[in-house]
């Protein structure tokens, strides 16, 4: 089974290199973009037939590892 985790800062985080991006965006004439905030996709295969306890295994790593959850929000989607 594939798990896909999405992470990204919470709001009101600062986030320097979606700022970054922005400002490059400028520099380049995308001037419709508004703001810009950077995440990370992080995309497991597991040997887990069972979605329920995949889904619980996927925010375990979430919480201990994968994702800083003061700073953090996640999502998870199953495959």
């Amino acid at each position: 089974m594939k798990i896909i985790a999405n992470i990204r800062l919470k709001h009101g985080v600062l986030d320097p290199q979606g700022k970054a991006v922005h400002h490059a965006l400028s520099s380049l004439g995308f001037n419709e973009v508004e703001s810009v905030r950077i995440g990370k996709q992080i995309v497991l295969q597991v040997n887990e037939t069972d979605a329920k306890k995949a889904k619980e295994r996927a925010k375990l790593m979430c919480e201990e590892l994968l994702a800083n959850t003061v700073i953090e929000d996640y999502e998870i989607e199953l495959e």
